[in-house]
C-alpha cells in the first residue's frame, strides 16, 4: 500500500465516509483540506416547571452564566414566545426577536445577543400576540433553525413558558434533558406533575430532573423531591431525579432588580454557589435516555455526550 492510499483509508475511517468520497485521485497533496470539519454536538437542556413564578427563568439565566463562566460555550433560548423576559433579566435591548426570524428578516445567527461571561441569548418577543399563538409548524421551524448553526454551542438552555401549551411541551420534548424547577408550594408540585405527565404520555420522555428553588436547606429540597417522585413513580412511566437546590438569598433578589445574574454580581453568595454547583453537576450528566417515540429534537437529537447518530 502506498502512502497516499494508506492516508486515504485513515481519513475515511475518521470521517465515516468511503475513501473515494474523501478524495478523488491518488495524490496525497491536498488530502487534509478535503476532510470536512467534524460537527460538534450540543446538549440541549429545557428549564421548565409548569407553574409560573417558581423561578425557572432565574435558574436558566444563572445556570447559563455559571456554565459560561466555567469556560463552556452556552446559548440561552428564551422560549416564552409571548412574554419573554430573559433579555430584561440580563439588561439586554434586542432589536429583533424570533418573530423576525420566522418572517425571514434575519437568521438565527443574526439574532444572537452577547451577555454576561460570554453567554449568548436568543431573544423572543414580549407582548406580541402573533408570537403567543405560534402553530406547530412555526414552533418546529424554531427548533430546526438550530440545525443550521455553523458552530453549535456545548450547551443550549431553553427557558420555557409556564403552563402546558404547545410552545412549552414541544420545546421541552425537543431537548435532551428537562429540568423541572419546583418550589415549596402545593400548586408548584401539582403543575410540575402535570407537565411530567404530558411529557411522558404524549412525547415518550422517560427521565426528568428536578431542581428545588427558594428552599431553606437541602433537607427541605429533598423532601420536595420525595413528594413529587413518590407520585410520579406510582402513576407515570418517568423517573424524576434530584439534581440540586437553590436557597432563599437576598443577593439573588437584588441581582434580579439590577437586571444581572447573581453568579456575576456576587459569585460568593449562597445562591451563586448553588448555581455553580448545579453547573458542575450538569457537566457530569451522562448520555440521556432516548424515548421510543420519534419527535422533533434540537440538533436532530444529537447530544454532546454521544458519539455519532442519535443519543
Amino acid at each position: 500500500m502506498n502512502q497516499a492510499s494508506g492516508l486515504k483509508q485513515m481519513l475515511a475511517a475518521l470521517t465515516g465516509r468511503p475513501a473515494r468520497e474523501v478524495i478523488a485521485g491518488h495524490q496525497a497533496d491536498g488530502l487534509l483540506t478535503a476532510v470536512p470539519i467534524p460537527r460538534r454536538l450540543c446538549r440541549p437542556i429545557a428549564v421548565a416547571g409548569g407553574k409560573g413564578g417558581v423561578g425557572k427563568s432565574t435558574v436558566a439565566v444563572n445556570l447559563g452564566v455559571a456554565l459560561a463562566s466555567a469556560g463552556h460555550e452556552v446559548m440561552l433560548l428564551d422560549a416564552d414566545t409571548g412574554l419573554a423576559n430573559v433579555d430584561v433579566m440580563l439588561g439586554l435591548a434586542p432589536s429583533r426577536h424570533l418573530g423576525h426570524m420566522l418572517d425571514g428578516a434575519c437568521t438565527l445567527q443574526e439574532l444572537l445577543l452577547p451577555a454576561a461571561c460570554g453567554l449568548q441569548v436568543v431573544p423572543a418577543g414580549s407582548g406580541a400576540r402573533r408570537l403567543a399563538q405560534l402553530d406547530h409548524g412555526e414552533l418546529a421551524a424554531i427548533i430546526h433553525a438550530f440545525d443550521e448553526l455553523a458552530r453549535p454551542p456545548e450547551y443550549l438552555l431553553v427557558d420555557t413558558a409556564a403552563g402546558l401549551a404547545d410552545n412549552v411541551t414541544m420545546f421541552a420534548a425537543a431537548a435532551a434533558e428537562v429540568i423541572l424547577v419546583v418550589c415549596d408550594e402545593p400548586a408548584s408540585l401539582t403543575d410540575a406533575y402535570g407537565l411530567a405527565k404530558v411529557l411522558s404520555r404524549d412525547f415518550g420522555v422517560r427521565r426528568l430532573r428536578m431542581v428545588a428553588n427558594m428552599t431553606r436547606n437541602e433537607g427541605d429540597a429533598r423532601l420536595l423531591h420525595q413528594k413529587l417522585a413518590r407520585v410520579s413513580d406510582r402513576f407515570l412511566e418517568v423517573v424524576i431525579e434530584f439534581s440540586g437546590w437553590v436557597p432563599h438569598d437576598e443577593r439573588l433578589r437584588q441581582a434580579i432588580r439590577r437586571q444581572a445574574a447573581v453568579v456575576e454580581l456576587w459569585p460568593g453568595s449562597p445562591s451563586a454557589r448553588a448555581f455553580k454547583k448545579l453547573a458542575d453537576t450538569v457537566d457530569t450528566w451522562g448520555e440521556p435516555g432516548r424515548a421510543g417515540l420519534d419527535r422533533i429534537s434540537f440538533f436532530g437529537g444529537r447530544t454532546s455526550a454521544g458519539a455519532e447518530g442519535p443519543g
